[in-house]
């Protein structure tokens, strides 16, 4: 099964999720999906994705297909495995070998003679997928992103154990020495990338690779409100040519537009009230129509996306809100 990437505390999918973010049905077939693999019922769990698949016009994300055939290869069912397997491997051109070569869940699949083809098709993938790529920057890029998220996933392994707002999160937040190496780490990040940005522009996946081309934007997203102005254009520009991802654009613009005062896009950027501990959506410009500029930019609805912090999207009862939000965010910004 394939696992989700996150770009730190923001717990950014670092997927293409634009062409079904729409469709609400697919996407709460695919969690249930999800859950009855976790729960082991794998048979279940591969007729939900098939399920999923069809309410979705016979759509689905690579990812989505290659979990499905995780699914039903569990469920002794190799037939539709390979059916899965195989779409994904010449109509989708899927070129994670070594996912496929290190997956537990498709070692059902390894005394069945379609295996090996499908290892061939799918390391050929690979091999035209990564024929352009700069090895040399992506090892470095490599080591950039896990400096990047090494303290952040320290954060987000706690809040999985104690919740957000635990004083167990509070604790590590709030300690000095915690904040001084991450607040080191990402300033010498922030120099790396902008180095290399600065020498061969704002480089596309084709390049440096899916983890490569999303490192740009984590650690820009993470840095000073100087660089990231100087580098908010160039990120646009790089959206434009289709070197950067719309959905990454988006956040980091939201968290200029806060930083500088003013009220977000696409309600990307969450808070947190410091007495009542209540998660809140910070100031956000003409929020009846959030949902729609999203979408635009390949970003779930809100609802969806404010579910895990546990907030319900009522617009009314946000814009009632509203004042004593921004009233909160300024006096975050004047201390």
């Amino acid at each position: 099964m394939r696992s989700v990437i996150f770009l730190g505390i923001s717990l950014l999918m670092v997927v293409n999720i634009a062409f079904c973010q729409n469709n609400k049905e697919y996407t709460r077939l695919i969690d249930e999906a999800y859950k009855l693999y976790q729960n082991r019922e794998y048979l279940k769990s591969g007729k939900k994705y098939a399920e999923a698949f069809v309410a979705n016009g016979n759509k689905g994300l690579l990812d989505d297909r290659y979990n499905a055939a995780c699914s039903w290869a569990l469920a002794n069912e190799t037939d539709s495995a390979f059916a899965l397997l195989f779409m994904i491997a010449k109509k989708g051109n899927y070129a994670d070998y070594d996912q496929l070569i290190n997956d537990n869940d498709l070692k059902p699949l390894y005394h069945d003679s379609r295996w090996e083809e499908i290892k061939i098709i799918i390391k050929s993938n690979k091999e035209k997928k990564e024929a352009n790529y700069n090895k040399k920057l992506i090892a470095i890029l490599d080591t950039i992103f896990t400096d990047d998220q090494k303290y952040r996933l320290q954060i987000n392994n706690v809040a999985e154990k104690y919740g957000w707002e635990s004083k167990e999160v509070d604790s590590i937040e709030n300690d000095k020495a915690f904040k001084e190496k991450l607040r080191k780490t990402d300033s010498i990040n922030t120099v790396k990338i902008t180095s290399i940005i600065d020498n061969y522009g704002w480089l596309r996946a084709e390049v440096v690779g899916d983890l490569g081309n999303s490192t740009f934007f984590a650690v820009i997203q993470h840095s000073d409100l100087k660089t990231q102005e100087k580098y908010l254009p160039i990120m646009k520009e790089a959206v434009k040519n289709g070197n950067a991802r719309a959905d990454h654009l988006a956040l980091l613009e939201d968290r200029v537009a806060l930083k500088e005062g003013c009220r977000q896009i696409y309600g990307s950027q969450l808070g947190m009230d410091p007495i009542t501990k209540k998660t809140y959506v910070c100031p956000l410009e003409d929020p009846v129509n959030v949902d729609a500029r999203r979408a635009k930019v390949g970003l779930p609805p809100m609802q969806e996306y404010l579910e895990p912090a546990g907030i319900k999207w009522d617009i009314e009862q946000y814009k009632k809100e509203l004042p004593a939000i921004e009233a909160l965010e300024r006096r975050k910004l004047n201390k």
